[in-house]
């Protein structure tokens, strides 16, 4: 059956640690809106049929009218911060059981006299050598026998884990042995979950392979879960939809993929951001863009250079690798629960601990007992209580003056204002120092880049973290509190498949290339028949990984076609020395290049939104006043509905453009104007 969208409503959602947020797109009227509610951390399904349900009830639309569900999360990342993991059992080939300890021979601190080692999810007594050998050529040297996976069975037994990685030398090149393996375990012990390299990352080197499948294993069981109360429920509810998950590469996956490899689920969340700012780099007509999303708990930097988002082939989490395609993201623990700390020597710090959504800051009256970004907000009268979430939720402003008194400004003598105003400018330079590192080691000027904010809490402090880093021009795009559920709403389904060989880009190997792009090209087809995407709609990107011979890193060159010829390899070759010269500001023509691994995406398109613009109401009017604290003291500042701001009027700071879910602040010296597809575009003077 093709994957044709019937029903006509479309939803995006985006389950942050605070609020859940939703994109909903209606074709019967091509209306796009957002709505957002709470989180709720025990069971996060529930806080999303909670939104749906109030999102069909505001919208009128009903449950069966829904035809996709796209649903980004970051529950994968947390199980993992927050070391909520099951039992694991590492199974490798005998003698390399201490690979995850060796890692890598790189340090961190440098100068550091007990340096951190990453974390090693499996310890070492859940770690079984089983006698076998694969050959770096890819032939056997030590069979792997009937008694062996006996042996091995009887380990695990021992141990009695929940689920088994299973990562041998030299798989990449023969998996059978995994095979092998997966296959006894599944015959034998069929309860447990098992995870093999070889299907999931077969690229060489062992450690980084290693520890990708490890963290792919003990995921198996929490994302499975997790997805297993959240089907019950939408049964339970009546709710059918055709449900993806968003993966750390920015495209979807079918549940069933992510419930095998839920590793690609790592950045799922904040890649829709990034999928976001691509679109908008498109409609706004500019090739760089700075995106910045600042939610309750986290904000996340991601850079559009030249229309396109970056991928990296390897990422990390918690300092430990995950060898899987990822959108190149710059996260720190800045939001508006980010708590603040008075430390020895009254020196003041915010974040990375948040208050999250329960009990969450001290405004929101649930009991929360530490200093948050909101609550200095609130304090200096940067949020309107009263309007809070559109008007469902309301803020306790003595609560937030309470707990800036007595967690912030007594502990520096300082009045509340003042400490409020401080705490707000530490976070603002936290945000900032994330920003420049993102733009200065690809060693490109801010002052080149538009600003895009977005998430809840990003208007409020973007103009001047645009002053902190020399940006002039800052846009606010339509639905920015929800803007990472929008992107997730235009994502298409993606399969990232690798094949790791090294082999000297030289005519004479293309005889040993051109096997390994068709069997490539056959697996990505393989998956969209799975998916059932129509022939029209489908598209292959092929891609190498190359470097000059000795290197120890590479660069991923994109092919022009799904062949390479001799005609085509000197093209590829140019590329990859034009490539080097853009990242490392030189390159060596004359030198020998390498192909490391060969990669396909396999790209489903799915129908995308035609939207139509929310047409404005012309009253070009403020709606009133009001008293906020700006520059040492209290101002009357007028107050903008963003509704109201049709095109053609301009906004000059100080002023508050409200909008339900999200405020924007202009400090003197900025103007802001709403374009012609709606979004506001602020520009320093």
């Amino acid at each position: 059956m093709a994957l044709i969208e019937v029903a006509p409503v479309r939803i995006g959602v985006d389950i942050g640690g605070t609020f859940t947020d939703l994109q909903i797109y209606d074709a019967r009227t091509g209306a796009i809106v957002g709505y957002k509610t709470p989180t709720t951390p025990q069971d996060p399904s529930i806080g999303l049929m909670t939104g749906i349900k109030e999102a069909a009830a505001r919208y009128n639309f009903t449950l069966p009218d829904v035809g996709f569900l796209l649903h980004g999360t970051t529950i994968a990342t947390n199980a993992i911060l927050e070391r909520k993991l099951p039992k694991a059992v590492l199974v490798t080939t005998a003698g390399f059981e201490d690979v995850l300890e060796i890692g890598r021979h790189v340090r961190r601190e440098v100068y550091a006299l007990s340096p951190q080692q990453p974390p090693t999810l499996i310890p070492r007594d859940c770690r079984i050598g089983v006698a076998e050998r694969i050959r770096a050529d890819g032939s056997v040297e030590v069979p792997l026998t009937p008694a062996a996976l006996e042996n091995l069975a009887a380990a695990i037994d021992r141990i009695d884990p929940v689920s088994v990685a299973v990562c041998l030398m030299n798989s990449y090149l023969n998996p059978q042995h995994e095979q092998d393996i997966a296959g006894y375990l599944a015959k034998t012990r069929p309860a447990l979950k098992v995870s093999c390299a070889s299907a999931l990352s077969a690229e060489i080197r062992e450690y980084e392979r290693t520890s990708t499948t490890v963290l792919n294993a003990v995921l198996i069981p929490v994302i499975a879960g997790y997805l297993d109360k959240l089907t019950h429920r939408m049964e339970t509810e009546g709710f059918r939809p055709r449900l993806l998950l968003v993966q750390s590469n920015g495209g979807v996956c079918a549940a069933r993929t992510a419930a095998l490899e839920p590793v690609r689920l790592l950045l799922s969340g904040p890649s829709g951001g990034s999928a976001a700012c691509a679109l908008l780099s498109k409609i706004l007509g500019e090739d760089n863009l700075i995106g910045v999303d600042m939610g309750g708990t986290s904000f996340d930097v991601s850079v559009v250079r030249n229309g396109r988002v970056n991928v990296v082939m390897q990422g990390e989490v918690d300092r430990m690798p995950v060898r899987i395609p990822m959108v190149e993201i710059r996260a720190i623990g800045a939001g508006g629960g980010s708590l603040a700390k008075v430390q020895r020597g009254k020196r003041l710090t915010v974040g990375p601990e948040s208050a999250g959504s329960y009990p969450g800051p001290a405004c929101y009256g649930r009991g929360g007992v530490g200093a948050t970004v909101t609550d200095a907000n609130v304090t200096l009268g940067r949020i309107d209580g009263e309007k809070f979430l559109g008007g469902g939720m309301r803020l306790d402003s003595q609560a937030a003056r309470g707990v800036i008194d007595a967690e912030v400004a007594k502990p520096l003598s300082l009045a509340t204002e003042p400490a409020a105003e401080g705490l707000l400018a530490v976070v603002n330079a936290n945000l900032g120092a994330a920003i420049r590192l993102s733009l200065f080691e690809k060693g490109v000027d801010p002052r080149e880049f538009t600003m895009i904010a977005f998430g809840g809490a990003a208007g409020l402090h973007a103009v001047a973290v645009a002053d902190e880093t020399g940006i002039g021009r800052v846009v606010f795009p339509e639905n920015a509190s929800t803007l990472s559920a929008y992107g997730i709403l235009h994502s298409d389904l993606i399969h990232d498949l690798v094949r790791s060989r090294v082999l000297d880009a030289t005519p004479e190997k293309l005889g040993a290339i051109t096997p390994l792009l068709e069997c490539l090209v056959a697996d990505a087809r393989t998956r969209l028949d799975a998916d059932a995407i129509p022939e029209n709609d489908r598209h292959i990107e092929l891609s190498a990984d190359m470097h000059y011979k000795g290197q120890a890193f590479e660069l991923t060159v994109p092919l022009r076609s799904l062949q390479l010829d001799e005609a085509a390899l000197p093209v590829l070759i140019g590329d990859f020395h034009d490539l080097h010269r853009q990242y490392f500001s030189y390159s060596n023509p004359g030198s020998a290049v390498e192909i490391v691994s060969l990669r396909a995406s396999a790209i489903g398109r799915l129908p995308k939104p035609a939207a139509k613009g929310a047409a404005a109401r012309d009253s070009g009017q403020p709606i009133g006043k009001r008293k906020i604290w700006l520059s040492g003291g209290w101002r009357d500042v007028v107050v903008w509905n963003r509704d109201d701001v049709f095109p053609g009027v301009t906004i000059e700071g100080p002023a508050v453009i409200e909008e339900a879910y999200t405020s924007v602040l202009l400090v003197e010296g900025w103007s802001c104007r709403r374009d012609k597809s709606g979004h506001l575009v602020a520009r320093r003077h």
